[in-house]
């Protein structure tokens, strides 16, 4: 389906035969009701046009949408009415095709599809519409012109860059500048572009009353730019979807009825950005408060000043997305508390001025914040006492601020013990049966954050 149209309900069209047929089937005329001219007409879901010089240009290879809204003088009467619809060649009014809409409900959209073989490929046409009640008929609206278009452009657009060449790694740090070319087809009018392949549709939103709602897309300027003249070009300053890599900018044509050409790819290669992110020491404490200094790829700095970095953090308690200013040089400080039980990744991205946002460094830690079990009795991976014969198990931390630890054998109810002198824990525990048992113990902050659990295996004789 072509640029322009629109999936939707299409009603059988009626020549001007059928018209005859068709009016004994005519909805009865509502008491003391005038039918008045359709108003808010459109073809092809988009505006009517009604200057001859500057006709609307629609694909119609399936058949042309022509709408309108009928109604009677009576506002209250929603007795269905029917709408007629003729369209000519400007060349030759004699050639009149005629379609109708029975039981239109007044007030609301009713559309017909005037046939694809009554419109030739290049020709213009007007076309009218009038609302019928019964026996009585309003006057004919206005004219709308259009000119069919049923034909692609031939070409796909030439597309080149100028300070991002294709076959090599360049320095990012700077918008990438592109030149769009008609390649040689004198009705382009504008270009589609985006960094995904599967390119926008062009569409139109339907409103209340069934009207449509056409838009320009050149006003999207994410997706489209207007051609400087037709058959002509355009260029474009994009800033790359991210920081490195290998991208592809592809591109299409439209001409004025947005019918879409080939789409040709522009495909170039960017060197990393990454600012880089350090500790204030080596390795930061589980828990405890760091500062990381914030600094820019010199390259990209150089290009355009790095203004902010936007600092992921990963695996923690509660993960999270902060925005740091830069100082005047592009650095910054961020300070930070890890506090992910097996440790903790950050992600950090810069921005530039001209608005280049670099591809993310990463820094992560690991940590073991399971505790350390030990028993005189029943040594861990081994075998020791007796059922009956009572054990000590000792629990101690490997990062600061334990106030507790949980435990349980073997799967039973879980029991907490507070920690002690130097944060660890005593307990006393008999084995009511040989065999192998499995200790689970977790340790628990001061802050409430639940430990990784630590599993310690033994053997009762």
């Amino acid at each position: 389906m072509p640029f322009g149209t629109r999936p939707r309900a299409v009603l059988a069209a009626l020549g001007t035969l059928g018209l005859a047929l068709a009016a004994a089937a005519t909805p009865a005329s509502a008491a003391d009701a005038t039918p008045t001219t359709p108003t808010q007409l459109f073809n092809g879901y988009r505006n009517c046009s009604t200057d001859t010089d500057l006709p609307t240009y629609l694909w119609a290879g399936t058949g042309l949408v022509v709408e309108g809204i009928p109604g009677t003088t009576d506002s209250t009467d929603n007795s269905p009415v029917t709408v007629q619809y003729q369209a000519w060649p400007v060349t030759d009014p004699t050639q009149i095709t005629t379609v109708t809409r029975n039981y239109a409900t007044p007030g609301f959209e009713a559309t017909a599809t005037l046939p694809a073989d009554a419109l030739a490929d290049g020709q213009t046409y007007a076309w009218r519409a009038q609302t019928v009640d019964g026996a009585a008929a309003s006057d004919w609206s206005a004219p709308c012109y259009v000119t069919i278009d049923n034909t692609r452009p031939a070409n796909a657009p030439t597309l080149t860059s100028p300070n991002y060449p294709r076959d090599v790694w360049n320095q990012g740090g700077e918008p990438v500048e592109f030149t769009l070319s008609a390649n040689g087809v004198d009705d382009v009018t504008g270009f589609e572009f985006s960094w995904q392949q599967d390119l926008p549709v062009i569409g139109t939103n339907i409103g209340d009353h069934g009207i449509p709602q056409p838009v320009d897309p050149y006003s999207d300027t994410r997706y489209f730019k207007r051609a400087d003249a037709p058959g002509g070009s355009a260029t474009l300053s994009l800033v790359p979807p991210s920081g490195s890599g290998v991208f592809t900018l592809w591109v299409r044509s439209l001409d004025r009825a947005y019918n879409g050409s080939a789409v040709a790819g522009y495909t170039f290669r960017v060197s990393s950005t990454a600012p880089t992110v350090t500790p204030a020491v080596p390795s930061p404490e589980f828990g405890k408060p760091t500062s990381f200094t914030l600094s820019p790829d010199a390259a990209l700095q150089s290009k355009s000043p790095v203004v902010s970095y936007s600092v992921q953090t990963i695996g923690g308690q509660n993960d999270k997305t902060v925005e740091v200013p830069a100082a005047a040089d592009g650095t910054a400080e961020v300070r930070l508390t890890l506090d992910g039980i097996y440790g903790e990744h950050l992600r950090v991205t810069s921005k530039s001025a001209n608005g280049w946002v670099s591809d993310a460094a990463s820094w992560s830690i690991n940590y073991d914040t399971t505790p350390t079990v030990a028993s005189d009795i029943y040594p861990e991976n081994g075998s020791g006492g007796g059922a009956g014969v009572p054990g000590t198990f000792t629990f101690t931390p490997k990062v600061k601020g334990v106030v507790s630890y949980t435990y349980s054998f073997n799967g039973e109810p879980e029991v907490t013990v507070a920690a002690g002198a130097h944060h660890s824990a005593r307990i006393d525990w008999t084995p009511p049966t040989d065999g192998f048992y499995d200790l689970t113990v977790r340790a628990t902050t001061r802050s409430g954050i639940q430990l990784a659990p630590y599993d310690y295996f033994f053997t009762v004789n």
